[in-house]
């Protein structure tokens, strides 16, 4: 009888990835001499600034740089991300408490996820989500609900229903603005009334804010840790992924909540040794010098979102333009809704040679969308969208 990881208790847990079929088929299709233009993963393409890059090759010469570091990171790399959370935003932490370096966003939440929450506490975020949003939380053993996400305000008109009615209080909010998918933003409004409800009812917030320099057409992001209090119950994940061009170098920061970040160091002291220094060292130049870069970073975001747009309504796929982040979240046309959005997404990589993420992959209530990555230069995003056009015209 062939063995199957599905034997394990956590592994029961973790349904199939979706998001494996369309992996699948696109290599299958390269394998084929077929282009296929990848607009499905949010990978950033572009390259890390030349300065990040000459530190990293400088520091990883000296040995010193190579033995364990420490899980928190470096003391100088947590005064500097607390130096620009002051610079930027006017909110003043400790680089000793508030602080923490992490392998990358994902790393933070997970190990924060196993670190805070129990058997069946009660995990509050907006579906659909980012999949580690809904899964960190079944691996830790919690209970995910799961509130309806069309937009900012039904989320938090459901959070104020669920206070309400409950018996049970949520132990924790997890919530991510600009969103991943929907691309949903919000204001400072939305989260001082967040952290207000989490203050009245003894609730600790988790703040994924991995978006938080792509914002488009003048609108900035707000951190939650700008409201008053925010502290008392709040930690907010930063990662160099996005803001940098630094995915593949896996740098993250929790920041606030002392008791939080406690917790969070004191997992991972006992499962990893943080990140290799040289990296480290690279990442104080990155937040130190590199504020241009996430300007023209963000601005090539912004350009591709609008060739993306323009391309998909020419297409006759009407489309919204998002405020942030780097996806488009885009309904399914009309006349293919009755396939669901796996089904149409291994349509269009057929017949189109693009490859999107169907909405299905981030949670049931995804369902109906499929989701653009602006991953591709301009050229190519063109190119996709007038397959796409050819595709529509002939199908359906």
């Amino acid at each position: 009888m062939p063995e199957s990881s599905d034997d394990f208790y956590r592994i029961q847990k973790l349904p199939p990835y979706v998001f494996a079929v369309i992996n699948e088929m696109r290599a299958k299709t390269r394998a084929a001499q077929i282009d296929v233009i990848d607009l499905g993963m949010g990978n950033p393409d572009g390259a890390t600034p030349r300065v990040v890059v000459n530190k990293l090759i400088e520091a990883a010469r000296n040995a010193r740089n190579h033995r364990y570091s420490t899980s928190r990171g470096i003391p100088r790399l947590r005064e500097e991300i607390t130096l620009r959370y002051k610079t930027k935003y006017g909110v003043q932490l400790d680089s000793e408490r508030e602080a923490i370096v992490t392998i990358g966003a994902k790393d933070a939440l997970a190990h924060l996820l196993f670190a805070t929450v129990g058997p069946g506490d009660v995990v509050v975020s907006p579906n659909p989500a980012y999949p580690i949003h809904q899964y960190g939380v079944l691996m830790a053993d919690g209970h995910a609900c799961m509130l309806p996400l069309p937009d900012a305000a039904t989320f938090l008109n459901r959070l104020e229903d669920l206070y309400r009615q409950s018996s049970v209080k949520p132990k924790l909010l997890l919530i991510s603005f600009p969103h991943n998918p929907t691309t949903n933003c919000v204001d400072l409004d939305f989260m001082r009334e967040v952290v207000r409800l989490a203050r009245h009812h003894g609730t600790m917030i988790i703040h994924d804010f991995a978006y938080a320099d792509l914002g488009f057409d003048g609108y900035q992001p707000p951190s939650i840790l700008q409201v008053d209090g925010a502290k008392e119950v709040a930690v907010e994940i930063f990662s160099m992924s996005k803001s940098y061009n630094m995915a593949g170098w896996r740098v993250g920061y929790c920041l606030g909540n002392a008791k939080m970040i406690a917790a969070l160091a004191r997992i991972k002291s006992y499962l990893d040794y943080g990140v290799f220094q040289p990296i480290q060292i690279a990442s104080i130049i990155a937040l130190r010098e590199c504020d241009e870069d996430t300007r023209k970073i963000c601005a090539t975001y912004q350009r591709r979102r609008d060739v993306l747009v323009a391309g998909l309504k020419r297409a006759g796929w009407p489309v919204e333009k998002p405020r942030g982040s780097m996806f488009l979240w885009a309904p399914l046309p009309e006349r293919f809704r009755h396939l669901g959005s796996l089904e149409f997404a291994k349509l269009l990589l057929e017949k189109a040679q693009v490859a999107v993420s169907p909405g299905i992959g981030f949670g049931p209530l995804g369902e109906g969308h499929v989701r653009f990555a602006f991953v591709e230069n301009d050229q190519r995003i063109r190119q996709a969208t007038r397959t796409i056009g050819q595709f529509l015209k002939t199908s359906g």
